[in-house]
């Protein structure tokens, strides 16, 4: 994934477990900041607004999703 591409309150997806903090591939969050290059804060969230993980993630560690198509 190109660095570039992710930005703040980008909705994206694990593309990994991280058993340790019972998230799994898949789990969507939003992206609430750049830490460095290539890291950012992901916030993870229930239904109902609650957060139930907030964490450092490398971009290699995310899929960011879209919800309308891409142009050319």
């Amino acid at each position: 994934m190109n660095d570039n591409q992710i930005k703040l309150l980008d909705l994206v997806a694990l593309t990994e477990d991280i058993p340790e903090r019972e998230l799994w591939r898949g789990q969507v969050g939003t992206v609430v900041e750049n830490l460095a290059p290539g890291v950012y804060e992901v916030e993870f969230s229930d239904n109902e607004g609650r957060t139930f993980a907030s964490l450092a993630l490398k971009a290699v560690q995310l899929l960011v999703l879209h919800y309308e198509p891409a142009f050319a």
